[in-house]
């Protein structure tokens, strides 16, 4: 039980002391960048799909 209470002890000391965090303005930003990042991905996989959907439907509109 003293290994577990010591880990819970070094792990807050470290995430309080030795971290890093990032500022409200930087984390705001990353957010931001993240989003942007995800509409641009989500774009690009919905002009795929109906590029293959347009195609696919061709093809079996003119095998009828």
């Amino acid at each position: 039980m003293s290994k577990v209470s010591e880990y819970i002890k070094e792990s807050y000391v470290e995430l309080t002391q030795k971290v890093t965090w990032p500022t409200w303005g930087e984390l705001w930003n990353s957010s931001i960048l993240v989003l942007i990042a995800a509409l641009i991905i989500a774009m690009i996989i919905l002009v795929m799909d109906q590029s293959v959907n347009f195609i696919l439907h061709q093809f079996y509109k003119s095998l009828a």
